[in-house]
């Protein structure tokens, strides 16, 4: 069998990274982690995050996964560093799109939507601190916009309330360019350009995470077999039967199998 990529996130926000390396490498397995009895990650402290990571990895790793994702910007903040100290494989994490959004702004405001525990990181100070300088930086946590995903709310009138509550006083304070920092996000994000306007340049870094995950696995030998796709909860199977289909309209239904597993 052939070694899969493994993805692991606190919920099914991570199914947009998943959606975009499956797109970029469409002959590679993968193996999904969602913690959604854990989710959402953003609302917990470091340590209870890094020790529901470190669990998973290491079911992950039963399953043989030759390189992890982590599809989590609190996960990434939380847990990175300490995993590629622990273990021997490689882990990309994510954070937020400041860097190029620095270089897109024209008003020199730039909004960032995030979890607290995104924003509370160290990292993600460092990360303005080095590509923020002359910028204003606005942050605001939108811990509903993960619960509206985790409920497949991502075209509803309620969800369309929450994103104008969220979204409409970054516009209003200038920001010209607004930074996804959670992969659930860009599942709302035609929602989120709709409320904006069509001015309002938008980014998350989904796709910049599958090409950094491309990049690495290009000197490993290819898939030996065709592409399959496990993808586990540790929350309600049957919502998740409901919304992968959703999330995930262009993956091959025969090339997934959907499961519930409790570590």
């Amino acid at each position: 069998m052939t070694s899969p990529i493994g993805i692991l996130d606190s919920g099914l926000g991570g199914l947009s990274v998943f959606n975009e390396v499956r797109k970029l490498m469409p002959d590679e397995s993968i193996l999904y982690f969602g913690d959604s009895a854990w989710c959402p990650y953003g609302a917990r402290d470091a340590v209870e995050i890094q020790r529901r990571v470190f669990k998973v990895t290491d079911f992950l790793l039963e399953q043989g996964c030759k390189i992890i994702v982590i599809a989590c910007n609190s996960a990434t903040i939380s847990a990175v560093e300490a995993l590629r100290a622990s273990y021997p494989l490689p882990f990309i994490g994510m954070e937020p799109g400041v860097k190029p959004a620095a270089t897109m702004t024209q008003t020199g405001t730039i909004g960032v939507l995030a979890t607290q525990a995104s924003l509370a990181g160290e990292k993600f100070h460092r990360l303005v601190s080095t590509h923020g300088e002359g910028l204003r930086i606005i942050t605001r946590p939108c811990p509903q916009f993960v619960n509206l995903v985790e409920e497949g709310e991502i075209d509803s009138l309620r969800a369309q309330e929450i994103v104008k509550q969220e979204t409409l006083p970054l516009i209003d304070a200038g920001a010209d360019v607004l930074v996804l920092g959670c992969t659930h996000y860009p599942f709302l994000r035609p929602l989120i350009q709709k409320v904006a306007g069509p001015d309002i340049k938008i980014l998350d870094t989904g796709a910049a995470v599958a090409r950094h995950t491309k990049s690495l696995l290009e000197n490993q030998q290819p898939p030996s077999s065709e592409a399959t796709h496990q993808i586990f909860t540790t929350g309600s199977l049957s919502k998740l039967q409901n919304l992968f289909p959703i999330l995930c309209p262009d993956t091959p239904t025969e090339q997934v199998k959907l499961s519930q597993l409790a570590i």
